[in-house]
């Protein structure tokens, strides 16, 4: 996936979590910058259709109340630049400001773990086992002493 399109679903995903429409993070963009966004001009960005200036991803980041990395976060795999393929550890450190040869510190670690039990969390499967496991709690009833 091309880096524009790992930052236009990262987009879309934020504003659909924050219940925006596209016209409204398109006014919430033109506070930060000369002028606000149209809303196809939020649908093209969404779709990963445009490139983005620095100015731009600042004001994407504090629209949706996020931070800039996470506007590059990938879910699945590496990204496409113009050279070639980033493999997904490689851009992971990057996102996490990482030089190559220096041990993840305890910080980066948690995000690190944090953004794998994640995306345990979300598989399907452990939805439905947890649902099953409620209702057998319910079933069974209060534990006893």
């Amino acid at each position: 996936m091309r880096v524009e399109e790992a930052i236009g679903r990262q987009i879309a995903r934020l504003r659909a979590e924050r219940r925006m429409s596209l016209m409204e993070l398109g006014e919430s963009l033109g506070r930060y910058l000369d002028r606000p966004w149209s809303r196809q001009a939020v649908h093209q960005a969404e779709r990963g259709q445009r490139s983005f200036t620095a100015a731009e991803l600042t004001a994407l980041a504090l629209a949706l109340d996020t931070s800039i990395p996470a506007l590059f976060r990938v879910e699945d795999g590496g990204v496409e630049l113009p050279g070639g393929a980033v493999n997904p550890k490689e851009y992971r450190g990057v996102l996490l400001n990482r030089e190559r040869e220096s041990p993840i510190d305890g910080l980066e670690e948690l995000i690190l773990a944090l953004h794998d039990i994640q995306a345990v969390l979300s598989r399907p499967a452990l939805a439905q086992l947890a649902r099953i496991g409620r209702v057998a709690d319910q079933v069974a009833g209060p534990e006893q002493p």
